[in-house]
């Protein structure tokens, strides 16, 4: 990491994925960059509304009021938006009183090198160029996706879930699947259940929340992580040995063997679902908030 946060988990999130800037858009899209800056300018007194991943960083800084000793989490903004425009985004992280204090504005460049600059391990954007850029260079990234679920918070403990293969895992076994089927995928999966697999753009991610979930009792940690799978008996048994070989907690498992997923998110409480699925994420992001992983062989 170029930056050094003291052990703390780094994320970056875009200003368009935490408040909704949907009017001031569609005034750039409509009308310009001029346009759009006179309206930001115009408008920089008035608070935005809150965005798809809102909650989800109210919960993130959240782990940085609880007794374990140092702050947890460090949230960093990375926008499109120039300083100057960015002054309304900056008013509203005020106004909701976020404990966000370090940014960058690029006035309509790339955010994508910022999230090596300042070592995130989540990057989190409405940008799909910027996070397939971010994945590339090796970093967890997902493309929040407009979403009909309630914003209302169901626990006031942190609920994160993740697909498996291509976003936890590598997709080795993924395109096993799709270049000669379910058969040539199962047999595949029992034959090296013994052998972890690779892992994923997450896998860090999930590292890092397992880090934050060891400083606490069994049963009180404020993190609680699920991965949510199309996988069945007989591949559930390396997922399970992986996960043993890492040593990394997953809190509940679902292989839901092809079920849609949504449902099952909503049921887990969910703050966030991170899939490199389309029509998983698609289904997801009618219940709970979701990010796509534009990362392997769905995604080719």
């Amino acid at each position: 990491m170029s930056v050094n946060f003291d052990g703390k988990l780094v994320v970056a999130i875009s200003s368009r994925a935490l408040f909704d800037l949907d009017e001031s858009h569609h005034v750039f899209e409509q009308d310009g960059v001029e346009a759009y800056h006179r309206f930001q300018i115009a408008h920089e007194d008035e608070i935005l509304q809150p965005g798809i991943a809102f909650p989800l960083v109210k919960k993130l800084l959240a782990l940085n009021g609880l007794d374990v000793g140092a702050a947890a989490v460090e949230v960093i903004l990375l926008s499109r938006n120039s300083a100057d425009t960015g002054l309304r985004i900056f008013n509203s992280i005020r106004h909701y009183q976020l404990d966000i204090k370090r940014a960058a504005f690029t006035r309509g460049e790339s955010t994508h090198p910022y999230v090596a600059a300042f070592g995130a391990h989540l990057f989190l954007s409405s940008n799909p160029e910027d996070v397939k850029n971010a994945l590339a260079a090796g970093y967890a990234a997902a493309t929040i996706l407009p979403s009909a679920a309630s914003q209302e918070a169901t626990s006031k403990q942190l609920r994160i879930a993740f697909d498996g293969d291509a976003v936890l895992f590598a997709d080795d076994s993924e395109r096993i699947y799709r270049n000669s089927g379910l058969d040539a995928f199962e047999r595949n999966e029992s034959e090296a259940a013994m052998q972890p697999m690779s892992g994923g753009p997450f896998k860090e991610f999930l590292g890092m929340l397992h880090r934050i979930q060891s400083s606490y009792a069994e049963g009180a940690a404020p993190i609680r992580t699920a991965l949510v799978t199309a996988r069945s008996a007989p591949a559930h048994e390396r997922v399970i040995r992986t996960l043993r070989a890492w040593n990394i907690r997953i809190d509940e498992a679902l292989f839901l063997g092809g079920l849609e997923k949504g449902e099952f998110l909503k049921a887990f409480g969910a703050d966030i679902f991170f899939d490199d699925q389309k029509g998983h994420c698609e289904s997801a992001s009618q219940h709970v908030a979701t990010g796509h992983v534009p990362h392997g062989i769905a995604n080719e």
